[in-house]
């Protein structure tokens, strides 16, 4: 048993395929105990494989760059995403933080966000000039237009003005990646994880990182040094004369 184990690892299966595969294997073996077809089940002794967690979906800065650029800031709706997906690229927020904003949760002047999370704590998160540009556009240009007189205090409201549903952005945000030649799926969560990866990419401090995200626990965030670490490695690859 331990030798078919072995085995499928030298045959180049990754560890979730092999424990797929072994949780199959215990079923089968209890099952013939079950039926008294056989005394013991082999396959007790074998532990799964560690799995480890699957590090997160990202994209490089020139597919963030695309993507920001995608919606048409002509149109009110447009630009309202364009501050939405500047400001979620600059903070790593969750989208149901960024959907959840209120038009007092952000300091202009002291250039900070103040946002609430999960379990209801708060933390302050800052701004960078290039988002808090696009959002005091959209301010002044666009969202006077979607609220149409609706008492809403969403700093994001739909297009109707209420507030806006984290399916309302998840579906603008495909559409968007679509238009800036993303061909695989993304999400909201992708440009969390991007803003913390680049953070990262580019020296910053992993508890900074951690305070920015929310994580209540180091460990969540410092997966994220290894998607770092894999995207450091394709470079060297890539570009070294001997790599």
């Amino acid at each position: 048993m331990l030798e078919a184990v072995a085995a499928r690892f030298d045959a180049g299966y990754s560890p979730r395929s092999a424990a797929r595969w072994l949780s199959c294997v215990r079923g089968f073996y209890r099952h013939q105990v079950r039926r008294e077809r056989i005394g013991a089940d082999p396959s007790a002794v074998l532990s799964l494989p560690k799995l480890g967690r699957p590090l997160p979906g990202t994209l490089t800065e020139t597919e963030v760059e695309a993507l920001l650029a995608a919606p048409d800031v002509k149109d009110p709706v447009g630009l309202r995403d364009r501050a939405m997906l500047e400001l979620l690229y600059a903070t790593g927020l969750r989208v149901s933080e960024l959907v959840g904003l209120s038009t007092t949760a952000l300091n202009l002047r002291q250039g900070v966000l103040r946002v609430v999370g999960k379990g209801s704590k708060e933390r302050l998160v800052p701004v960078g000039q290039t988002a808090l540009d696009w959002v005091l556009r959209y301010l002044g240009e666009a969202r006077p237009t979607l609220i149409s007189g609706s008492p809403t205090g969403a700093l994001f409201p739909s297009r109707r003005g209420q507030v806006m549903t984290r399916q309302t952005f998840w579906h603008a945000i495909k559409r968007h990646s679509r238009a800036a030649g993303i061909l695989r799926e993304i999400s909201p969560h992708t440009l969390r994880h991007a803003f913390a990866t680049h953070l990262l990419n580019h020296g910053a401090d992993l508890r900074a990182v951690q305070m920015m995200l929310g994580h209540a626990d180091l460990s969540t965030t410092q997966i994220y040094t290894h998607v770092a670490s894999a995207r450091l490695k394709d470079l060297h690859r890539t570009h070294h004369p001997r790599g």
